[in-house]
């Protein structure tokens, strides 16, 4: 039974792992599927990072809200040479995030502090025990302030350092864009396609996102949405994918009766 979506873009990089349940939508529908991020995260210099003004070792915490955060942080102190004392304390927004921290720190239970829900809401509350702290929070260029909002009702002391940036990852000519279906996880990457393909015409692409903000995204770009996640019968977007597919599927059965 032909569907109308046979080739499908998710705009991440495409999973380490075989087990990734896009494959096994791929294999399951018949589908191809492509991976190919709209957006890429740069580093700042350090000549660009000293413009800031801001001196790392002015602070006795880092707040980190992801792994990406943490990679750039410590490069761009490796680039900087700034020696990170064995007294900074670090609190990040999951238990994943705080383990990662591994990667370039010897990890210790009394300078490493993390949600135990994930929520931010959580985090802050964890912060606000240590309200003495000077904390310093490495963000992209775009980002939200949510976090922020949250420590200024604590009155914590805090500083934004924007370390990397998110840019467009512009499509080459030669590249195909022939796709019956793109998925987005964020705004940029809604901003994204509209850079590339300025002429940009919905028709019957459908258009699926992760995320009321970049739901919104979509539709201030004009664009229809055919697929949202997450929601309480789909909290993944391959959930929703699954859905949406089974529904045509019942569909075209019921149009054929």
């Amino acid at each position: 039974m032909a569907l109308s979506i046979r080739k499908l873009l998710v705009s991440q990089p495409k999973p380490a792992s075989e087990k990734s349940p896009y494959f096994d939508i791929a294999k399951k529908y018949g589908m191809e599927i492509d991976f190919r991020p709209f957006i890429k995260v740069e580093p700042l210099t350090a000549k660009e990072f000293r413009q800031q003004r801001i001196s790392v070792l002015d602070y006795s915490a880092i707040i980190f809200t992801a792994r990406t955060a943490i990679d750039h942080f410590f490069h761009l102190c490796e680039e900087l040479r700034v020696a990170i004392p064995e007294t900074m304390k670090y609190f990040c927004m999951t238990e994943a995030i705080a383990v990662y921290l591994q990667k370039y720190i010897v990890y210790r239970k009394r300078k490493v502090f993390f949600s135990q829900t994930g929520k931010m809401e959580d985090l802050v509350t964890v912060i606000a025990k240590h309200s003495k702290e000077n904390y310093l929070i490495p963000v992209s260029d775009v980002h939200k302030d949510d976090l922020m909002c949250l420590l200024d009702t604590k009155k914590i002391q805090y500083t934004k350092a924007i370390m990397y940036r998110t840019v467009s990852n512009d499509f080459s000519e030669d590249e195909k864009f022939d796709y019956d279906m793109l998925v987005f996880f964020s705004p940029s990457g809604i901003s994204s396609l509209l850079k590339n393909f300025p002429e940009f015409s919905q028709q019957d692409i459908k258009i699926g996102c992760f995320g009321p903000s970049t739901a919104k995204a979509a539709l201030d770009a004009g664009l229809r949405l055919d697929i949202e996640a997450p929601t309480p019968e789909a909290p993944s977007m391959t959930a929703a994918l699954e859905l949406f597919l089974k529904k045509e599927i019942g569909e075209k059965k019921n149009g054929r009766r």
